[in-house]
């Protein structure tokens, strides 16, 4: 085709395929054949109704243009929940699942067929949904944004095979009311004292082996499940393990007077959950600054420990960044405590969608006083655990992600090279939180370390 007879336009582009095709054909072949053509009967029947049309449907795929991006994405809305219906009057070996990916972009129009980079881009956001769900780039997330009334996960920027630059990417929630109040997880908040007398507040979640998780530098029991996408990492997370959490002392239930600052000071809470629970072993998940207080616990306490996982954290607090920041941050979260933590919402979940952001602020503030969170800010920073780390005699899996705004990779690399035997796994993404971005990596990497079934 010569270039001047290309014709170019920009298109919502539609495309969906089959989770485990090749495993639903071969243990039913006439049976996956049969649920395929009505479910594309089914599909194809929304699309029409959305003013789309469809392009390709080659083996379990499905290629369908839109002129609307918000018609695009409503159509794939509810063909999954139409879908979902279907699925349940099925056996469970016979279900079929469809990921949808949803882009925005300019393709080559050649008679019926389209293609070009906005093709290509389409079928790897698909690829980034899971069965039943839908993934879309952050092109057609600009266009949908506030206008369907659904929740979205930020998944970051994903490399694209063949294109040049990452592709921002959502999930869409497929929720169309305000998130659900955090009771819905089924968490039983209780109390314990640690040695010092101090009340500590602590919940469990799931079933089978325990992870006990510290909190990072504020929290709250009853706030941190609120958002969708910690209530999907949650109920993934806990399929096959019990989570079990605490409150800081000096935030969210547990007792709010401190005037101690110490790693021993971190580290007598999560004594006190432990022994008031008596469990003989666990594995142990250190995120952020929470990761000086599981070391310093695996190395006091090697037997109980079976498993150490230390998640976008850091050995010196002090390399985090430079001393002006660190005093000027402080200063603004002192003086200023809603701009600080829309800051820290910022720094922690950068590009996230506003409800992300709106919530992790809410939990912040509530989390703890502007006081408060100013004196944890200035203790994460003097943290410093350099010389625990070649005593570390546990398994030990670091998890760091390549971009993350809080806590630089390097510091994730440096501990890794420091202790003895440790595995050491980079993540693609900026975002601090690890059920936000690529959530479901974060859970697959911790089920292998530690030999329970991934999500």
């Amino acid at each position: 085709m010569n270039s001047h007879e290309v014709k170019r336009k920009l298109a919502a582009i539609f495309s969906a395929d089959v989770k485990g095709y090749s495993r639903l054909m071969e243990e039913n072949e006439i049976g996956t054949v049969r649920t395929l053509t009505a479910y594309r009967e089914i599909m194809t029947n929304f699309i029409r109704q959305h003013k789309g049309h469809v392009i390709d449907s080659p083996g379990d795929n499905l290629l369908a243009e839109f002129a609307s991006v918000v018609e695009a994405v409503q159509c794939a809305v509810e063909i999954q929940k139409e879908l979902k219906l279907k699925n349940a009057e099925l056996p469970e070996k016979g279900r079929m699942e469809f990921r949808i990916g949803i882009n925005l972009g300019d393709v080559i129009e050649e008679g019926e067929r389209i293609y070009g980079d906005g093709v290509n881009v389409t079928a790897r956001v698909q690829s980034l949904a899971y069965g039943g769900g839908i993934c879309i780039s952050g092109t057609a997330y600009d266009q949908v944004e506030n206008k369907l009334g659904l929740n979205y996960e930020y998944l970051g920027e994903q490399p694209v095979k063949n294109i040049t630059k990452p592709v921002r990417v959502y999930r869409v929630l497929m929720e169309t009311r305000p998130f659900a109040p955090a009771e819905i997880i089924e968490q039983h908040i209780q109390f314990c004292t640690t040695v010092d007398g101090v009340r500590i507040a602590y919940s469990m979640v799931g079933q089978g082996p325990f992870l006990v998780i510290p909190p990072g530098w504020v929290s709250h029991l009853q706030l941190q499940w609120e958002h969708p996408s910690a209530r999907d990492y949650l109920e993934k997370g806990t399929r096959n393990q019990t989570f079990l959490f605490y409150d800081k002392h000096g935030c969210g239930l547990s007792e709010r007077n401190r005037t101690e600052f110490t790693l021993e000071s971190e580290v007598h809470p999560l004594e006190a959950v432990i022994d008031h629970l008596k469990l003989k072993r666990f594995a142990l998940f250190g995120f952020s600054c929470a990761g000086s207080t599981a070391i310093a616990y695996a190395i006091k306490y090697p037997r109980r420990v079976s498993h150490l996982i230390l998640y976008d954290s850091y050995a010196r607090g002090e390399a985090i960044t430079t001393e002006e920041f660190k005093k000027g941050f402080s200063s603004l979260i002192r003086s200023a405590w809603g701009v600080g933590s829309k800051t820290l919402a910022d720094m922690f979940l950068p590009g996230a969608d506003v409800s992300a952001l709106k919530w992790f602020t809410r939990l912040q503030r509530e989390a703890a006083t502007a006081e408060m969170a100013s004196k944890l800010i200035d203790f994460t920073y003097k943290l410093n655990v350099i010389d625990l780390l070649p005593r570390l005699r546990v398994p030990t899996l670091v998890i760091h992600r390549k971009d993350d705004k809080a806590i630089p990779f390097h510091l994730g690399m440096e501990m890794a090279s420091l202790i003895p035997n440790s595995r050491f796994v980079p993540l693609e993404g900026n975002i601090h939180i690890p059920f936000f971005g690529d959530a479901d990596a974060v859970l697959r990497i911790m089920g292998e370390f530690l030999s329970t079934p991934g999500h």
